[in-house]
């Protein structure tokens, strides 16, 4: 069992736990993170870009010329792809880019995500993460003194909108519950930051 120090927002070590092999200690396995990646990104794409069609751009309904006769390469419109503001051939249309991934492989994704995390020791455990008043400077010295200065996601068991609206505006840091968390956000930010009560959460569903 990987075994990591637990640490007030001081940044002080208060204890230690230990983290259970089943979600934390798994050989990670890039080609199931990869898949969650490329699903979460397809996934946040919105699939409105339209192009107009020769059918759809105004005009060129006359024949531009006779079909013989003129020297010319024969044309039936003015609107047709090769014109300039012509149509456009094989455009793209709105669509819809979502895909789902089936439920053994999301899981495996995120226990190899976590579990790389604490390989990489990018992963930071508090006792507990409060804010008492919305303060964003508190909040970037909690995050100073622990040791995540950088990119950092920070994971609470419960929905806290004093830590959340506290650490809004720091470049680079974004909050999540136990519930909201992905694989791309874990890969994506450098450090975890995570409360025990979260860890606890985690185990309780993925272990």
């Amino acid at each position: 069992m990987p075994t990591v120090k637990v640490l007030n927002m001081a940044g002080s070590e208060v204890s230690s736990i230990e983290l259970s092999d089943a979600v934390w200690g798994i050989e990670p396995n890039k080609a199931a993170m990869h898949t969650m990646v490329v699903n979460y990104l397809a996934n946040q794409r919105q699939g409105t870009q339209s192009t107009l069609t020769r059918t759809e751009v105004r005009g060129g309904g006359r024949k531009p010329w006779r079909q013989k006769g003129t020297g010319h390469a024969r044309q039936g419109s003015i609107r047709a792809p090769q014109w300039t503001h012509g149509g456009i051939a094989l455009g793209p249309k709105p669509r819809s880019y979502r895909f789902t991934v089936n439920k053994k492989l999301r899981r495996l994704a995120l226990k190899s995500a976590l579990s790389s995390k604490v390989l990489d020791s990018e992963l930071i455990v508090i006792d507990n993460i409060t804010m008492e008043d919305y303060k964003t400077k508190e909040m970037v010295a909690m995050l100073s003194a622990v040791g995540a200065d950088g990119k950092a996601l920070i994971v609470c068991s419960e929905k806290n909108d004093k830590v959340i609206k506290s650490a809004a505006n720091i470049p680079g840091v974004k909050t999540a519950l136990v519930n909201t968390i992905n694989v791309y956000d874990l890969l994506c930010y450098d450090k975890l930051v995570i409360s025990k009560d979260a860890v606890a959460k985690i185990e309780e569903v993925y272990a």
